[in-house]
């Protein structure tokens, strides 16, 4: 059985501190960045705000995705980012419905 995989991008604000993962469950992975349940860089750096994600059929490709996208410089990033969410609004609420 196949699993759904997502991408997405967080920011700390607009143009500010980005960061970039993967997972299964993305309502689930952003509650848990925003209750600062996940040690390390995003709640050091406290980037939980949802700006950007992209949807896969298959797990295997978002990680494969997250890996070009993290090779990425900040500014293509930060296009992607403009592209889909020219108000870099916070999308948790559109995502968690």
């Amino acid at each position: 059985m196949a699993r759904t995989g997502y991408v997405y991008i967080l920011a700390s604000s607009r143009y500010g501190t980005l960061y970039t993962g993967v997972t299964s469950n993305l309502a689930g992975r952003m509650w848990q960045h925003r209750n600062h349940l996940v040690e390390g860089f995003t709640s050091t750096y406290e980037v939980s705000k949802l700006v950007w994600y992209e949807v896969h059929e298959e797990i295997y490709q978002a990680i494969t995705r997250e890996k070009q996208i993290k090779a990425w410089k900040r500014t293509w990033k930060i296009n992607m980012v403009h592209a889909f969410n020219p108000q870099w609004r916070d999308l948790f609420d559109e995502i968690a419905g």
